[in-house]
């Protein structure tokens, strides 16, 4: 089985890394098995399971790194469709390198402000190195927490211009569900009519990555 390989990651945190890494994941798996590999010393994604109220069906199933992100990737690719690897919040991490020499696309969540956009330079700058060994590597910035009035949002496509790494023409909108499904240890998915509206953003990211 030809599986796809895809990161989550950004050298800050409170950007919505785990959040987007686990409803991508969810939405992969209505495509093919998908599996999350939680990098992050944090165990975010991890913990976001453990939230659910039925623990022996889990959101997605989630492998927690325990060593290399190369290693446990091969050992697992055979298995699953797809792979998101939630990375540490932290370029100084060596996983963060070791995951953009293995997978196909890295998803950059920023915050729809030039300050948090500014700050992730250095994964842009790992992004460029990692090519050298992994030239096939595709690398997508990820608007998260936009809102349809903020003109600062609006705003934000003159910034990017000044990135090699694109933005999506999709991103995530703030709305409280991603919490709720992060809370209840779901993805938006699986909320119904509440999650409906997040679920279309999530879907209009799959859309354009894997299209990509």
């Amino acid at each position: 089985m030809s599986s796809r390989v895809f990161a989550v990651a950004n050298q800050k945190g409170g950007v919505g890394k785990t959040t987007l890494a686990v409803n991508l994941a969810a939405g992969l798996a209505r495509r093919g098995s998908c599996v999350v590999l939680d990098a992050d010393p944090q165990g975010s994604a991890s913990s976001w399971v453990r939230f659910a109220t039925t623990p022996s069906n889990p959101v997605v199933p989630v492998i927690e790194v325990m060593a290399g992100v190369h290693e446990t990737v091969e050992a697992v690719r055979d298995e699953y469709r797809y792979l998101v690897i939630d990375c540490p919040p932290s370029t100084d991490s060596p996983r963060v390198a070791q995951a953009l020499g293995c997978v196909d696309c890295l998803l950059i969540p920023v915050l729809p402000s030039p300050m948090d956009l500014w700050a992730s330079t250095r994964i842009e700058d790992m992004v460029k190195a990692a090519r050298s060994g992994n030239p096939g590597l595709r690398a997508f910035l990820v608007l998260n927490q936009m809102e349809a009035r903020n003109a600062m949002a609006r705003g934000m496509e003159e910034v990017f211009r000044e990135f090699t790494v694109p933005a999506l023409r999709s991103g995530l909108a703030r709305r409280a569900i991603y919490r709720t499904a992060a809370l209840e240890g779901r993805s938006v998915y699986d909320l119904g009519s509440r999650g409906e509206s997040a679920a279309k953003e999530i879907e209009s990211v799959i859309a354009e990555v894997l299209a990509a």
